[in-house]
């Protein structure tokens, strides 16, 4: 039987910190593992790393702003005058159905990510 050649003759290097070393650590000891370098060899050969694009959340924060300055108008004018204009209450309708569609369509493509 011949000399077994290990393939893996690059060294890479990195500094943690004492808590990642800790989690690292603990993450190892729930896999059951024992040999770091495999754990983290595994990890980044086999894990994937999640980036979110969250711009949209900015319009639908804009959005609910809107709509609650609007909320806090009409209640200051029915506060005022006693009576709540049909088309401010659908201007609210329309504002909100805005924003769940907007949250619907954020969610729809949040749901892909997994």
């Amino acid at each position: 039987m011949g000399k077994m050649i290990d393939e893996r003759d690059c060294i890479l290097q990195f500094r943690v910190s004492q808590k990642e070393k800790e989690l690292i650590q603990k993450k190892m000891d729930n896999a059951g593992v024992r040999n770091r370098s495999a754990f983290l060899r595994k990890l980044i050969m086999q894990g994937y790393i999640i980036c979110l694009d969250l711009s949209d959340t900015k319009e639908i924060v804009r959005l609910m702003r809107i709509s609650s300055n609007n909320l806090n108008q009409y209640a200051k004018k029915a506060n005022e005058t006693g009576s709540i204009y049909i088309k401010d209450i659908n201007d609210l309708k329309d504002q909100q159905a805005q924003i769940w569609s907007s949250i619907k369509e954020l969610l729809k493509r949040l749901s892909k990510i997994a």
